[in-house]
């Protein structure tokens, strides 16, 4: 098969699974235990989006700047700062650690 066939399958099944999501019942959505529980995956899939982004590159496990980064932003939401202050102080450690000669 082709490429593009697979892509279009992709797209198919992409579709059928998000128009799946308009049959379940609205009562499903609206008990609290089903909030709960999108809720705790959401927190969940960010936090390994994120673990993978920092520690990893390709298949290697590495610690670079991108650790500095992200210890630095993790202390700036420890000391509750607003969402732009926490971008800034993890590209600053980022910078910073680049500078020092970390990769």
């Amino acid at each position: 098969m082709s490429l593009w066939i697979w892509i279009l399958i992709a797209c198919a099944v992409a579709y059928l699974t998000k128009f799946a999501g308009y049959l379940v019942p609205a009562k499903w959505m609206e008990n609290p235990r089903m909030t709960r529980i999108a809720g705790t995956l959401t927190i969940g899939l960010l936090a390994s989006l994120t673990a993978v982004n920092t520690f990893a590159s390709g298949q290697a496990l590495v610690l670079d700047a991108r650790v500095a980064a992200l210890a630095a932003a993790a202390v700036a939401l420890w000391l509750r700062a607003p969402f732009l202050v926490v971008v800034l102080a993890g590209a600053a450690a980022a910078a910073l650690a680049r500078l020092a000669g970390i990769p």
